[in-house]
């Protein structure tokens, strides 16, 4: 009898340690300040790709107060738009640029919120299970960007003056959305040059575990990379994402790349990413204003 006591009073003791490493305060440039002008985001029509045959997807674009139509915005792309720009969720881009964007932190920036194409065969749960998101964001090459650069990029031109520097263009997202977006800038470091990246599946998913390897191998391309993980992050078949980002970041540093990593305890999930995002996007574009 008292042996159990001893038991539950232990398991009721861990149970706060055992989901602290799992809990992450909101960073406090995500909460909406008086001060800081609102940007506005406009949902856009369903877009069907070409590139992508028969899929459709759900997007939307930020443009922030600041934004003049004689000066050229900056750009950022988010993978798995629809849990960027939720302002009540993890990341909450919109009310995050907004600040760092009237603080001077970050220069006026246009942000892409884009969903994974659905090929419409069956009914979408809920965007993650969006049909053709494992082939867009997991597979190595240069269909996805290209994607962006071809289809989705001139529409937003459309109606908005975008900078040709190509470090002015950043591109994130969270598990296979930042293996895409790493993706996008290696192979294209003439438009992309900043990437967020959070709890990366750089593992044997669609050959996304060679990635570690091709960087030793191939000559350094002017890009800037953010990583960050958790070592509780997924452990499967298909490999371990503590270890590939870690892998990820020996040999950024190993190429002498712009490279800084948060590796924290958490899961796979944005917890740990979304208190650490407004630092994250400081540190991307610190120093933009002098190039």
């Amino acid at each position: 009898m008292r042996f159990s006591f001893l038991l539950l009073v232990a398991a009721l003791l861990l149970s706060p340690l055992l989901h602290a490493e799992d809990e992450f305060k909101l960073h406090p440039l995500a909460v909406a300040k008086p001060e800081a002008p609102k940007g506005v985001v406009t949902q856009m029509p369903a877009w069907e790709s070409k590139i992508f045959p028969g899929t459709t997807r759900d997007w939307s674009i930020y443009v922030p107060a600041q934004y003049k139509a004689d000066k050229p915005a900056c750009l950022m792309v988010f993978q798995d738009g629809h849990d960027y720009v939720n302002i009540k969720g993890n990341w909450r881009v919109p009310t995050v640029f907004d600040n760092l964007i009237a603080s001077g932190d970050m220069p006026v920036t246009i942000a892409v919120f884009i969903n994974p194409g659905h090929d419409g065969k069956s009914p979408i749960e809920s965007p993650w299970k969006a049909n053709n998101r494992g082939k867009e964001y997991n597979t190595l090459g240069n269909t996805y960007v290209r994607f962006l650069l071809e289809e989705i990029l001139p529409e937003v031109q459309k109606q908005y003056k975008l900078t040709d520097n190509p470090d002015g263009w950043a591109i994130g997202g969270a598990s296979s959305g930042a293996i895409c977006a790493f993706t996008a800038a290696w192979e294209r470091p003439d438009k992309f040059r900043k990437v967020f990246s959070t709890i990366g599946s750089y593992v044997d998913l669609a050959g996304g575990d060679a990635y570690p390897y091709l960087i030793r191998v191939n000559e350094r391309k002017p890009i800037r990379v953010f990583l960050q993980d958790g070592i509780n992050d997924l452990d499967n078949p298909y490999g371990n994402w503590p270890l590939a980002n870690k892998m990820m970041n020996s040999s950024l540093n190993y190429m002498k790349y712009d490279v800084k990593f948060e590796l924290g305890e958490g899961q796979h999930n944005s917890k740990h990413g979304g208190s650490i995002f407004p630092d994250a996007l400081k540190w991307l574009w610190r120093g933009y204003e002098k190039n």
